[in-house]
């Protein structure tokens, strides 16, 4: 199965920053997985007492993020460098639920030894989650904005 789906679920919501990171995307739309919570517990690579996004499992979970159609399937793999993968992230597929349909779409996960509890996203970080607001539902997007941050 070729997988050409990407589901960002961090800071690559922000559609912009994912076309200057060079994918070729030909549609974007909102969609969420089950049975994961989202956790900022990843070590930023810039600021090691910042955190960035991670999903962790979690059966009563929910994950909203932005599904993006790539134009191939080997089009993920130029996200891989900016996700430190697989040193910092690792990449599996997921059953994203988009448009009243089940797609399997790739993500990352954050490797064990790059995480840590107890830190908070950068506000810069942030914005770009935020930037994902047209994808997400209003309930979503006011958790994740009023989520506790710091400023760098």
């Amino acid at each position: 199965m070729q997988v050409v789906h990407y589901f960002a679920y961090g800071s690559n919501m922000n559609p912009e920053r994912v076309r200057e990171r060079g994918l070729d995307v030909l549609h974007c739309e909102g969609a969420a997985i089950h049975g994961f919570a989202l956790r900022f517990d990843k070590v930023s690579k810039i600021h090691p007492d910042c955190a960035h996004a991670n999903i962790v499992f979690s059966a009563s979970g929910l994950v909203e993020g932005v599904l993006y159609e790539l134009a191939s399937a080997d089009e993920i793999s130029k996200m891989d460098r900016f996700e430190s993968a697989p040193v910092n992230y690792g990449r599996d597929v997921v059953m994203v639920h988009a448009s009243e349909r089940l797609v399997p779409a790739w993500t990352y996960f954050a490797n064990r030894h790059a995480r840590r509890e107890g830190l908070l996203p950068p506000t810069s970080y942030m914005r770009h989650l935020l930037a994902g607001r047209p994808y997400l539902s209003a309930h979503y997007f006011q958790w994740l904005e009023s989520h506790p941050c710091v400023e760098r």
